[in-house]
């Protein structure tokens, strides 16, 4: 266990979360703000996320309810260096994402995955990117 009692499992090796950053996007920020998701909401389900609480749609993306189940938001992390909310939907408008959305999360994943710490420095810079979970 580290602070908080959260754990982080990575291909079935236990890691600190610290070293795994988790982002929004600025697309995300808004469609959180809107659904009433604040970043301590969005840390704690990243942790249940880490914990393998969250449905993996393979690729690098992941599906997590969010707010009560009333939301669901789509996760990118290839390699588990960056976890990013990258989507977020209501569950009364769609259920799940289809073929050709998932294509392309997959390919952002990816993206995301060959990031270096600089591009990510510019990301952050120009709030593309919002850090949540930093310590």
């Amino acid at each position: 266990m580290v602070e908080g009692g959260t754990q982080c499992y990575t291909s079935g090796v236990l890691q600190n979360p610290r070293d795994h950053r988790a982002f929004k996007t600025k697309a995300f920020a808004r469609l959180a703000k809107k659904a009433g998701i604040d970043d301590g909401a969005l840390c704690k389900a990243m942790a249940q996320v880490q914990q393998g609480q969250a449905e993996d749609l393979g690729g690098g993306v992941w599906k997590k309810r969010l707010n009560d189940n009333r939301d669901r938001s789509i996760i990118v992390a290839k390699g588990a260096r960056y976890w990013i909310y990258a989507d977020l939907f209501a569950k009364q408008d769609k259920v799940t994402i289809d073929d050709a959305e998932l294509a392309v999360f997959r390919k952002l994943a990816g993206a995301y995955a060959a990031v270096t710490d600089a591009q990510l420095g510019r990301l952050l810079e120009t709030k593309s990117l919002v850090e949540i979970c930093h310590e």
